[in-house]
């Protein structure tokens, strides 16, 4: 249990498409891309990845925390508008963060928006820093 009552369990099969509507509602600039049969995949994949913060029985977080045995990876750390600032991405931080330490996990990395100004507060106020050396290389796959 997290601070004021909040919950986090790992998302399952009959979640999904909560978490699909959850993130139209709560996650900044997602892809419009997602889909329920990738949530799937991850969940089949990695029943651990995907994590989701419950208060009173409602979603109000979720967080995906990727572990690719080489990698800890953070993405979709979504809180829901009228539950922010009250700690709940920080439960949800040190869920995923204990977990990939019990997996030997040494660092971890989080994407976060370049034009998401409120999550850069909050990514740094959870100890996590930009990494200016690097840059994110991607090439579009197409079907």
């Amino acid at each position: 249990m997290g601070e004021f009552g909040v919950q986090v369990r790992y998302g399952g099969h009959a979640d999904v498409a909560r978490v699909m509507e959850f993130w139209l509602d709560a996650a900044e600039g997602t892809d419009r891309h997602d889909s329920p049969d990738k949530v799937l995949a991850l969940i089949e994949r990695d029943p651990e990845a995907l994590l989701i913060a419950e208060l009173d029985g409602d979603m109000v977080g979720t967080l995906i925390a990727g572990w690719d045995g080489w990698r800890a990876h953070l993405y979709r750390l979504a809180v829901h508008p009228g539950h922010r600032r009250k700690g709940i991405g920080t439960t949800l931080l040190g869920v995923a963060e204990k977990r990939f330490a019990r997996l030997g996990a040494f660092r971890a990395d989080a994407m976060v928006l370049q034009e998401n100004v409120l999550a850069h507060h909050a990514w740094g106020a959870a100890g996590y820093t930009r990494q200016p050396e690097w840059g994110r290389w991607v090439k579009p796959m197409t079907s």
